[in-house]
């Protein structure tokens, strides 16, 4: 199944994780995909052993009550998979978005002249849209007054939504409502593309937050299979070695060669 795919069919059951329970990537998420994938073709060799064992036979590992991905294998190690490939479309996703202050100052430029200009457009036809309702006039005049990026950002959010929850007078002067969706995204995207050309390096973007959410599911999944596999193989180094964190141990042992732990 194609990672996009798999992204898809798992969208709901990552995105019903505990906000407490969801994790930040705590290794590469590209290092944590591969191990992942390593795992899964070690696990297949150990499946019934594991399953003896009381590995989760359910979707969503460790809570029933989490949505289940219709039409997908409903094992933890056949689920790995899908998992994988859901992390490593949002984990795209969340690259994309990343800019260092010059990547974002650029992109800023070549977008703020239309999001000025559609600005500017809204403010003139809520004008007249509203002209017979002074209640609405002053809130359009308390909208654009303010200058400056940010003001123009903030201007966009608010007549999409002033513009949304009065659709009457809009259509009668046969206003193009689909501005109003193209405002609401732009001051959403443009609020982060601004923070990042002046240097604001934490933010925590809905595709950020999306990303950590995959990569949670997908190590959920990894973790219940790595800690049964400790179990069942502690006194079998052959099998064993297939279910412990290469990438920290790995890390770990290159910063202190006097470390003899793994897990």
């Amino acid at each position: 199944m194609p990672d996009r795919e798999d992204y898809d069919a798992c969208y709901d059951a990552f995105m019903a994780i505990p906000a407490e329970e969801v994790k930040a990537p705590e290794i590469p998420v590209e290092s944590a995909i591969q191990e992942n994938e390593n795992l899964y073709l070690w696990s297949l060799d150990d499946k019934d052993a594991l399953m003896a064992a009381g590995l989760p036979d359910y979707w969503m590992t460790g809570d029933a009550t989490v949505p289940t991905a219709p039409g997908l294998p409903e094992t933890s190690i056949d689920s790995l998979t899908a998992r994988n490939g859901a992390c490593r479309t949002a984990e795209a996703m969340w690259k994309r978005e990343q800019h260092t202050p010059q990547d974002a100052q650029k992109e800023w430029e070549e977008r703020a002249p239309a999001a000025y200009e559609l600005h500017n457009r809204l403010l003139h036809d809520f004008r007249y849209a509203f002209r017979n309702n002074q209640q609405l006039l002053n809130r359009v005049s308390d909208i654009s007054d303010g200058t400056g990026d940010a003001d123009m950002i903030q201007d966009l959010s608010n007549l999409a939504a002033l513009g949304e929850a009065n659709p009457e007078p809009l259509a009668l002067i046969n206003f193009d409502v689909t501005l109003l969706q193209l405002a609401a995204t732009t001051a959403d995207e443009l609020a982060i593309v601004l923070a990042q050309a002046n240097g604001e390096k934490e933010i925590d973007s809905q595709v950020k937050i999306t990303r950590d959410r995959a990569y949670t599911y997908m190590k959920q999944a990894a973790d219940e299979i790595k800690n049964c596999g400790r179990y069942v193989f502690w006194k079998n180094e052959a099998r064993l070695k297939g279910y412990r964190n290469i990438y920290k141990n790995k890390h770990r042992s290159s910063g202190n060669n006097n470390s003899g732990i793994v897990d």
